[in-house]
Order: C-alpha cells, then structure tokens, then sequence
C-alpha cells in the first residue's frame, strides 16, 4: 500500500493555531464506520453516543516542558534541545538543533548555569544522548526552564500552557499531548460517568515520531517509533469486564488505542503490564479491543490518518476527510474532533 494513498489537499488556514476558550464546544464528526454516514455534532453531543457498559479509555499522561533553549559553555553559541525519551534518572535521549555544536563532549548550559548537559555521544538516527547535571529535584528545575514542544505547525505563542494537557493528565513524562482528550472537561467527565459508562485509565508517553513523516513509498517498510506503556490491574479488568458483558471498549485518541492493541492477546484479554511499544496500524489490521475512537483530523499521509483507516476503512476516511475540509473543520492538536463508531 502506498503512502500517497492517505494524500489529501489542506487549506493552511484549516490547521488551527489556538485551543477554543471551552473544550468541549469544538465540532464534532461522528462517522459510522460500518456504513460510511457522517453527522456533524459539538463535542459536548459524544455522550449521546455512548451507551451505558461502555467503557472510555483515557491515555493519563502529562506533557513535559521538553524544549530547552540554552547556550554552548564555551563558545555562548546558541542550542535547543528536545528531551524524547528518558534512559535514567539524568540521561536523556534528545534532538539537537543545530546539531553540528552538540557533539560528544560538549558541555551546554541552560538558565545562567541552573541546569547544565553533556553530549555522552550521537546516535545512527542523529539523537543525542545527554546527561544533565543540576541541584535540587530535576522536575522543578525543568518546570522553571523548560518550554512546553507544541508541534511544527503550531506557530501562535500558548499562553496557559494548561491548554496543551488533558484535565485528567498526571503521568509526566510525553514530548506531545495526546490531542483527543483535550476536548474533554471535568464536567463532561462526570455526565459521562452518571450515564453509566466506565472510565478507565492507561499511560503512553507520546514521543516526537507521532509527528515524523512517513519516508518511505510503500507503508509496510516504515519503521516505528517506540513509546512507553503502563496500565494497572484495576483499569486492565475494566476492560476486560465490558468485552465480557459485550460492551464497547472507546479509546480516546489514536495513543491509546495503539496502546490496547499492544496490550491485548488473541482473545482481546489485556493484564497489567509496562513496556515499549512500535505498533503500527494500518489497512488490513484487525482489531482485537478496541471498538470505537475518539480522534482528532491529523496530517496527510501520517501513521495516525492510516491507523483510522484501519478501523473505518480508507475509503470510509478519505471521503470524511474532505468533508471535513468543506466544511471548516479545524485540523491537527488544537483542532475539531471525530468519533468513529
């Protein structure tokens, strides 16, 4: 299957540059995969389609401010570093820009000298492996001088950088937030759940490659990137309670639905467990727990527009899609959202 296939023609001004004042007022598409029809709703309108015993699965991480803007102790030449995945308590795997100053043995320093880093070295992919050096607690240091990655796209300052977590985030440790959930308010929370409908929880921790283009011509041949996951007894038998009592398991976002069909075996049967995942989903996939997804419209020729293809079908999206682009959806992390049922 080709790239190009999952092309589509977006108006720049469709890509949105701010969250909405509230949440849940984004619109909302609802697709019926099995038939293809589209209604247009507002957020706040999903509960409508959730039925009591389903169950709403929500991926609980917390983004970092993993951009750090610093300068080289010797030369004062200038660096930005990408935090991407944590190796130990002080050492980092991270981007480099520009990386001809970050090579191994260089020293960079962030904040007048409150954090400083080491290149350990520089890995095949370009990555940096970096140690930090500091006093006090590292997450308070980087809270103080850390900036929240909003993607490329994004070119608006954020001012509450709240806007870029879920309300339920709590994990720390993703490079982008996981952009279905934050349609979602504490009170849309709790209707949902006085409807009946199960809340459960996991953690994935978003790495940069969700936004990394696909480079290859033919899909297959992409490698994946690899995303750590956790999820606990207490919400793995949630899930497995409503495939046994034949409700519907609704992952929130394409993180975590990659995350429970990482987690389910053949039988679709998930149990607490952790570790690193480069699932790829895409058309001929069969799913194995999830049922429905709540997602955002995501960029041309991305694993994320080919994993919704996978659970409506290509066709089903492609037409969607430019549906969407009629009628002013707004695209990508700050924009509208889809429920595929």
């Amino acid at each position: 299957m080709k790239v190009s296939d999952f092309n589509f023609e977006l108006p720049e001004e469709l890509i949105a540059q701010y969250p909405l004042e509230d949440r849940a007022k984004s619109k909302l598409m609802v697709l019926d995969k099995d038939t293809g029809n589209i209604e247009h709703k507002i957020f706040y309108n999903v509960l409508e389609y959730f039925n009591k015993g389903d169950t709403l699965v929500l991926n609980n991480t917390r983004v970092i401010p993993a951009r750090l803007i610093g300068e080289k102790e010797e030369s004062g030449g200038k660096i930005e570093f990408l935090l991407l995945k944590r190796i130990d308590k002080d050492t980092w795997e991270a981007l480099a820009k520009p990386g001809k100053r970050a090579k191994a043995g260089a020293v960079f320093s962030f904040g007048h000298g409150k954090l400083k880093t080491e290149v350990i070295r520089v890995e095949d992919n370009g990555n940096r492996i970096i140690k930090f050096h500091y006093e006090g607690i590292f997450e308070q240091v980087l809270d103080e001088l850390g900036q929240m990655p909003l993607p490329p796209y994004i070119k608006a300052n954020l001012e509450d950088k709240e806007r870029y977590q879920t309300v339920y985030s709590k994990e720390k440790g993703s490079a982008a937030a996981p952009t279905a959930g934050l349609h979602f308010t504490e009170e849309l929370l709790r209707a949902i759940e006085e409807k009946g409908v199960n809340i459960a929880y996991l953690t994935l921790h978003v790495g940069l490659g969700t936004f990394r283009p696909v480079k290859v011509e033919t899909i297959e041949k992409h490698d994946m990137h690899s995303e750590y996951y956790h999820i606990d007894e207490k919400n793995a038998d949630i899930i497995n309670n409503t495939k046994k009592n034949g409700g519907r398991v609704i992952a929130v976002g394409t993180t975590s639905c990659r995350t429970l069909e990482t987690l389910g075996d053949e039988s679709g049967i998930i149990k607490e467990q952790s570790g690193w995942t480069n699932i790829f989903i895409y058309p001929g996939y069969k799913f194995k727990v999830v049922d429905a997804l709540i997602t955002n419209f995501h960029l041309p020729e991305s694993t994320l527009i080919m994993l919704v293809s996978a659970l409506a079908g290509k066709e089903h999206i492609m037409k969607a899609y430019n549906t969407a682009i009629e009628e002013r959806y707004r695209f990508f992390s700050f924009g509208d959202a889809m429920f595929i049922k």
